[in-house]
Parts: C-alpha cells; sequence; structure tokens
C-alpha cells in the first residue's frame, strides 16, 4: 500500500511547497536580472540630444543682438503658456520665485524652464484637487465611519498639504539623488581633467574629453561638463560658462571648482596643481564620509538583524529537527 502521508510541514505550512514557491522567485529574480544586464541602454543617448539643441539655441543666440529676440528663439509650450496667463491673471505669479523654481529644475537635471509655470500652477491646483478628493473620501462618503471630528480633520489636513508640498518633495528628491551621483564622480573627473590640462588641451577641449570618458560611469556628471565646453564655445564670456555649471549643480565642491577655474582664466595661474589639490581634498571627504557611513552601520543593522536575519537563521537551523520532532510524535504505531 502506497503511503500518503503529508510532507514535512513546518509551522503549519507544506516545507516543499514553501521551497517550490521560492525557488520559483529566485528564479525569476535571475531572469530579472539577466534581461536587464542584456538590454542595457547608453544613458547618454537623450543627454547628448538635449545638448544640441542647446548647442542650436546658444548658435542662435549670439547671432542675435536683442535679449527679447533670444527669448523668442525658445520653443513655446501652449500648456505653459496658458498656465502662465491664469497665474498673471490672478497675480499670483512673482518674478522671484519663478527663477527659484527655474534653478531648481536645473539643478534637477530638467532643462526646460517653461516648466517652472508647470510647477507653480501645480502648487496652486494641486492642493485644491486632493482636497477636494479627501473630503468626499472623508465626509461625503464616510469611508471610515470610526473616526472621529479630529481624525478626519487631519485627514483632509494631510490630503492638502501632500497637494501643496508633492511637487516640491518630488523635485527635492531628484536634486538630492543627482548631487549624489554627481558628487561620486568629481574627484575622478578632477583627475582625468589634470590629466588633460597637462597633455596641453584647452579648457573646453579637457571638458569634452572628460564628459566623453565618463559618460557611461557618470552621465549626470558628463551631461553637465558636456554642456559646459559648449558654453565655452559660444558664449562670448567664458566666466559666464563656469557659472552657469555652478547654477546648476548644487554642490559646494562644483562651486569650488567653478572658482578655481575663474581665477586660472583671470590671472593665468597654473590650473594642473589647482586641480590636484581640489582632487585631493574631494577624495579625503569622500573617505571620511564613508568611513562615517561605516562607523554608523552597527547600531543600523540592529534592528534589520533582530527582525529579518536572526529568525531566518533560527529556521534554517532548528527547522529540519522540528521537522524530525514533529514527523515523530505524528507517527503512529501500526502504520
Amino acid at each position: 500500500m502506497l503511503n500518503s502521508s503529508p510532507g514535512p510541514t513546518l509551522l503549519g505550512f507544506d516545507v516543499i511547497w514553501v521551497g517550490s514557491i521560492l525557488v520559483a522567485m529566485a528564479t525569476m529574480a535571475i531572469l530579472l536580472a539577466i534581461y536587464a544586464a542584456v538590454t542595457v541602454r547608453d544613458p547618454m543617448a537623450k543627454r547628448v540630444k538635449a545638448l544640441t539643441e542647446r548647442r542650436e539655441q546658444l548658435k542662435s543666440g549670439l547671432m542675435v543682438s536683442n535679449a527679447k529676440k533670444r527669448v523668442s528663439l525658445i520653443r513655446k509650450n501652449e500648456t505653459t503658456d496658458r498656465m502662465r496667463d491664469t497665474l498673471q491673471s490672478l497675480r499670483v505669479l512673482q518674478d522671484s520665485q519663478l527663477k527659484d523654481v527655474q534653478q531648481k529644475l536645473a539643478q534637477a537635471g530638467i532643462r526646460k524652464k517653461e516648466w517652472a509655470v508647470a510647477v507653480i500652477f501645480a502648487r496652486m491646483i494641486l492642493p485644491i484637487v486632493l482636497g477636494l478628493i479627501g473630503a468626499i473620501l472623508v465626509y461625503w462618503t464616510n469611508t471610515f465611519p470610526e473616526w472621529g471630528t479630529m481624525k478626519r480633520f487631519m485627514a483632509f489636513a494631510a490630503f492638502v498639504g501632500a497637494g501643496y508640498k508633492g511637487p516640491d518633495i518630488f523635485i527635492k528628491n531628484k536634486i538630492n539623488k543627482r548631487t549624489d551621483l554627481i558628487r561620486k564622480g568629481l574627484p575622478d573627473a578632477l583627475d582625468l581633467l589634470v590629466i588633460c590640462a597637462e597633455a596641453g588641451l584647452t579648457v573646453d577641449a579637457a571638458f569634452n574629453r572628460v564628459a566623453k570618458e565618463l559618460g557611461r560611469a557618470y552621465p549626470e556628471l558628463g551631461d553637465e561638463f558636456a554642456l559646459t565646453a559648449i558654453e565655452l564655445s559660444f558664449l562670448t564670456e567664458r566666466r559666464q560658462a563656469f557659472e552657469n555649471l555652478a547654477y546648476r549643480v548644487n554642490l559646494d565642491a562644483v562651486k569650488g571648482v567653478v572658482t578655481t577655474m575663474v581665477q586660472t582664466e583671470r590671472y593665468g595661474t597654473p590650473l594642473a596643481s589647482a586641480l590636484r589639490v581640489l582632487s585631493a581634498e574631494f577624495r579625503n571627504e569622500r573617505m571620511m564620509r564613508a568611513e562615517e557611513k561605516a562607523a554608523r552601520l552597527p547600531a543600523i543593522m540592529t534592528v534589520p538583524l533582530i527582525l529579518f536575519i536572526l529568525p531566518v537563521l533560527f529556521i534554517v537551523i532548528l527547522g529540519p529537527a522540528a521537522c524530525s520532532i514533529s514527523d515523530a510524535f505524528s507517527h503512529k504505531p501500526g502504520q
């Protein structure tokens, strides 16, 4: 007679069934990793296209002397124009606010300045839209009947606050991520700039060469250096190109590099020696930041160790013994 007894169980679950699910999940993860590794896209494709458009705009701007005509060269977006007209009719569009949002968009890697109007418009519209959604969910449809008056008001305020601060939080997150990526590649970029300067390349040629070399490893930094090289080639004042680099990157280290480049252009000081000192300082700063994170690691890993690692370790060590004991106690005489 065939033995139809079920397989080993642990905490009421079939061990073979759970193991099969875990193996299937691991297989899917491996296939996704292989697919992601095979279908790697060039991160510089869209950036090169944007830089080419920027080059054409700079060429056109150099041939037109009037500043108002230069602004007319930029392609208008009908949607943002309507938003601008609406904000101006309501008298809520301020030049200082618009410039601040444009700088944040530039630091986030968004080149289109007209999107600043969309961000300001979203600050005004999203609180109303999300506030209406929150009022419908909390008060009208009575989705949470057990909530009191205070909880309902706090939920409604959370919807309104999310609508107002949502665009700023999104842009701030993109700025922080982009700044961290640029900070990681800046010491390597300065080393390459030192090599290019010692080889006799000009500043714009050196920036262009570094952008090509670091384009795949650090696409954000390569994008900024390539745009700076274009502006160095076409702007009448080279200092403005370096100031634009500091304007687009929210990083003190980049501001220090810009100051060094401006002083080198003005006073003719050796570029290679100054960049070598800056590169050494940035590498020491990066090492100190890594050591600081390593010192915080034991305290940070305490909670994940207790919640996730130790239970799994106990299951792996004690699981077979528990299965054997369970089978021994569930075994009946005569079977």
